[in-house]
């Protein structure tokens, strides 16, 4: 099956740079993606966007010239609840890569166990309404409920401006809660003022939450941006987002993952490097001992409890 690419699309960096920060050993990117294959697993009828393809080898490559040692792999809206392409890419990890599902109310028990077994970890809600249709609360509420069984967490994507309205079902959730993106905060607004402010309430309050500390290349309004390895004179990429997500990892040390976000879908405006989005991280996490709970001790114990 050939599928035509959304207009605009941006496809992922091939070049990255080689990282000047040395990752830690046994370093997790614990956000990533894999689009298709297209011919192989179709993208799904109700996509809101057409991707470029971005395999599972082409993934696991960019691992490796980066310095990870495992991938946390979160179905891509645009193959809605079908997670095979997702899957395959678990099976096909030698056991370096665990995975985030998207499911619906009809699945059946047996096929929970079956994503388990592949190295499923988590579902995924999303609440960003350009990039999903709602699905009822009620819904999602007997999904957390069933996959609570399973020792899984809940990943929930929402934009700032919304958790006020999520509050109530956000905290009810009965499993770990872990949020992407920091829940998108304005990073042009105060990192005192209320909406930030509710956010780390939010994580101060009920200790079951966490937060990913990634996509910076989304956050910011001023950058630089992480273009073609050219570090801007010192600066660290993605500046203004820095104080955000600084102020997460050091209150929060123990509830926070980061990861690349490759293959940047849905970027409007410019693809980062890699590379130099993980020269990002000792800008966000300024200690050894921070730097190896976020890449490594946190992520490993949620995903990888058994090692």
């Amino acid at each position: 099956m050939e599928f035509t690419k959304t207009p605009g699309w941006l496809d992922w960096y091939a070049s990255p740079s080689t990282p000047k920060f040395k990752l830690p050993a046994g370093a997790v990117d614990a956000h990533c993606h894999v689009f298709g294959p297209g011919a192989e697993f179709p993208y799904a009828p109700e996509r809101k966007y057409t991707p470029c393809d971005a395999s599972k080898q082409q993934l696991f490559a960019l691992r490796d010239h980066l310095g990870f040692s495992r991938n946390v792999i979160v179905q891509a809206t645009c193959h809605g609840a079908d997670n095979r392409a997702m899957v395959d890419a678990c099976k096909a990890s030698g056991g370096r890569a665990r995975g985030v599902a998207t499911v619906r109310r009809s699945i059946s028990d047996g096929e929970l166990q079956a994503l388990h077994e592949a190295g499923v970890r988590g579902v995924r809600f999303n609440f960003v309404k350009r990039l999903v249709d709602f699905t009822p609360k009620d819904e999602l509420m007997e999904i957390a409920g069933r996959i609570a069984r399973l020792g899984w967490h809940v990943v929930i994507y929402f934009e700032a401006v919304d958790l006020p309205e999520l509050w109530d079902f956000f905290t009810a959730l009965p499993t770990t809660v872990v949020v992407d993106h920091m829940g998108r905060p304005d990073v042009s607004k105060p990192i005192d003022g209320p909406e930030f402010e509710l956010f780390l309430k939010f994580m101060r309050e009920h200790a079951n939450v966490w937060s990913k500390v990634s996509c910076p290349e989304r956050l910011s309004v001023t950058g630089p941006r992480a273009l073609d390895g050219e570090q801007a004179a010192g600066m660290p990429s993605y500046r203004d987002v820095v104080p955000f997500a600084r102020r997460v990892v050091e209150e929060f040390p123990d509830r926070v993952l980061w990861g690349t976000d490759w293959p940047h879908p849905n970027l409007k405006d410019h693809m980062p490097d890699d590379g130099l989005l993980v020269d990002f991280i000792p800008h966000i996490a300024p200690t050894p001992e921070l730097q190896r709970k976020l890449l490594v001790d946190n992520p490993m114990r949620l995903y990888w409890p058994e090692l």
